[in-house]
């Protein structure tokens, strides 16, 4: 492992400026000229959140070793996958350089790997090492989305997933009870600054199951404070939204019941891992994270399509595509395209 980083960090010292120049920013988040996309209707996808929505924030250092993405890479997140099916292109609307500075793109994918809902990056160390302490808290990037663009439209469909990583830093109950509880009010708040911003079609999604990643089921107690941080968090972000006026103003998906329900059900969803294992061998992959993750680390050729989890706590390509289909039938049933 340790020659594994030492190649990363040379690799990125060595070719750098290279990767930024054919990376670009390119592409902006704009719509494509499909005449008929899947989605049966054409919207500009703006995401916020966390490395579960990332779709390339790190990549000018991470595809160095071939990842880019907290994934099976080359594999897509389920944002671009959503993206795609309404007929637009999700960029990462910042990208790290060698100096650990993040510079503007010019695309709409404001998710970055580490976020939390508002806590500052500077508390963490989250791959201090690679990337260093720089990831934009969800309300900082809704407040940098505006500063660069003012409003929202009736033409976009703004996501929001954002959580996971207040509940997995939050520590034990009860003393993390009220920091999960803020984090999810805080959400509220952020979601409420979103619409009175002019956005109209909004995708709110809640924590998932922690408590059942390959992380939680080996912690000592077998996941089980996750498991209560998260039904705690979500279960304030649903009271706040009531008590906001937001509920019936979001299109909100239950990512807690649909994960429950795909790992108690693996096998009929085309996995033949659930969550006892990772995709990418923690051997191969340098810092042992998804973001560094490609096919030569795989643990088996078809990994990205066979197995539920990346690493420790992200999905593979097969369980994003799954949960981009989902989320894509709930938006459908609330009235949106098809």
């Amino acid at each position: 492992m340790p020659a594994i980083k030492n190649r990363v960090r040379v690799a990125i010292s060595a070719v750098l400026i290279a990767l930024l120049a054919s990376c670009g920013g390119g592409g902006g988040g704009g719509s494509s000229n499909a005449s008929n996309p899947p989605g049966g209707v054409h919207l500009q996808i703006v995401s916020f959140g966390d490395s579960l929505s990332d779709v390339g924030t790190y990549a000018p250092i991470a595809s160095v070793v071939g990842g880019g993405r907290f994934t099976t890479n080359p594999g897509q997140v389920w944002t671009q996958d959503v993206a795609q099916y309404y007929g637009d292109t999700l960029t990462a609307a910042f990208t790290i350089g060698l100096t650990h500075q993040l510079s503007a793109q010019g695309g709409f994918g404001y998710a970055e790997g580490g976020s939390t809902v508002a806590t500052p990056a500077n508390q963490y160390d989250f791959l201090s090492d690679v990337i260093g302490n720089i990831e934009m808290p969800v309300n900082q990037q809704v407040s940098s989305y505006l500063s660069a663009h003012g409003s929202f439209n009736s033409g976009q469909l703004v996501l929001v997933w954002v959580g996971a990583n207040d509940v997995l830093r939050a520590g034990s109950p009860p003393a993390a009870v009220p920091t999960v509880q803020a984090a999810a009010t805080a959400l509220a708040q952020v979601i409420g600054q979103i619409i009175q911003s002019g956005a109209t079609h909004v995708v709110v999604i809640n924590v998932p199951n922690v408590g059942l990643s390959p992380k939680g089921i080996a912690s000592s107690d077998g996941g089980a404070n996750l498991t209560q941080l998260s039904q705690l968090f979500n279960g304030t972000l649903n009271t706040a939204l009531q008590s906001n006026g937001l509920q019936s103003k979001v299109i909100l998906i239950d990512s807690y019941t649909w994960v429950d329900q795909v790992i108690a059900n693996f096998q009929a969803n085309g996995f033949s891992v659930s969550n006892t294992a990772q995709a990418c061998s923690p051997t191969k992959t340098p810092d042992n994270t998804s973001l560094l993750c490609s096919p030569p680390t795989y643990v088996a050729s078809n990994a990205d399509q066979t197995y539920m989890f990346a690493d420790d706590l992200h999905p593979t390509t097969h369980l994003h595509t799954l949960f981009a289909q989902f989320v894509e039938q709930q938006i459908a049933a609330s009235g949106l395209g098809h």
